[in-house]
């Protein structure tokens, strides 16, 4: 499928713009994964440990491939290097500790998916990495409708058109009203929607971001957004986005080893649609591009703002009622 071009093609830098694409999936263990991608777009396999490999030298970059449960891979920050060549009793430990890593590894494969994280790809190429999922889907990987148990799901990592504030507010905007029609159109898997991993954004945040006189600063735009979603398991997942340009916060979830900064919106909604013939990267990012063209558009999103809150919210008296309780529960 041909990618559409965003409303806004390149970054500050007047660079074009690039997405990173990740997919989960079952079928297929990360060494024979790792050969399937060096076999499409060529680099050398490296064994990082036994469940997770990188392909190096690749199109596009370095492509990760791991089984994606941190219980299968050595724990670094667990382990001193210092010590280790200096103690026998260290050198055990270590090499216990990568044993019970890899059996755990062995006995969850097939069991939890594996992951391939692509490098940042050129929006107007992400046709061509469709040729990867193509031999996915040939060498038998199964996707999110294989099977009940299968919660998987493919995120975009798409860069940010612009760090501004503003931008960010009107891109969230965008998508908290593009939301249900983006689920309908990907008919998100029942066994996601009862996971975790994407949830919907909260109502009263969602009116509260929508609200015309709502005008954060960066601050205060972070802040409200983890006050009112302590988590990565987003539909729309900003907590990348946050770290990169806050690194400093204090907010725990933004130091979390798991929370990679990047300057892009971490898109977590589609499925990983393997069994269909013709899907990929490409028509996710379409899809995607209603979000980015309603945020490019400030009067219609400034409309469809007010339908939304004269839909959603609650009468003056409601409103009146609730704002003069919260007053009175404060310490």
């Amino acid at each position: 499928m041909t990618p559409q071009p965003p409303p806004v093609p390149r970054n500050a830098q007047g660079r074009l713009r690039r997405v990173g694409v990740e997919i989960e999936f079952a079928g297929l263990p990360p060494r024979e994964t790792a050969e399937l991608v060096r076999d499409c777009f060529g680099g050398e396999v490296e064994v990082l440990s036994p469940h997770r490999l990188r392909v190096e030298g690749a199109r596009w970059g370095s492509f990760g491939i791991e089984l994606d449960t941190q219980y299968a891979h050595p724990d670094e920050r667990h382990l001193d290097p210092e010590a280790y060549r200096d103690s026998e009793w260290e050198r055990m430990r270590r090499d216990f500790h990568h044993r019970t890593r890899e059996l755990i590894g062995d006995v969850v494969t097939g069991l939890v998916p594996t992951e391939i994280v692509c490098p940042p790809v050129p929006w107007d190429e992400l046709g061509e990495l469709d040729a990867l999922f193509e031999a996915l889907r040939e060498h038998g990987a199964k996707g999110t409708d294989a099977s009940l148990l299968f919660g998987f799901g493919l995120h975009l990592n798409p860069e940010a058109p612009s760090l501004e504030v503003g931008s960010i507010l009107a891109h969230l905007r965008a998508y908290l009203l593009t939301a249900r029609w983006l689920r309908e159109q990907i008919q998100v898997d029942i066994t996601r929607e009862v996971l975790p991993h994407a949830n919907p954004f909260p109502r009263a945040y969602a009116l509260k971001v929508l609200d015309p006189d709502y005008a954060p600063d960066l601050e205060t735009l972070i802040d409200d957004y983890l006050a009112d979603n302590p988590t990565r398991n987003r539909e729309l997942d900003l907590l990348p986005l946050f770290a990169h340009l806050h690194p400093t916060h204090p907010h725990e979830l933004l130091d979390d080893q798991l929370i990679k900064p990047r300057p892009t919106y971490h898109y977590r909604l589609p499925n990983a649609q393997l069994s269909e013939p013709g899907w990929g990267a490409a028509r996710e990012w379409n899809r995607w591009l209603e979000v980015e063209a309603l945020a490019a558009a400030p009067e219609t999103l400034a409309e469809r703002g007010a339908e939304y809150l004269a839909r959603h919210r609650p009468a003056w008296p409601i409103r009146w009622w609730r704002a003069l309780r919260r007053r009175f529960e404060r310490p």
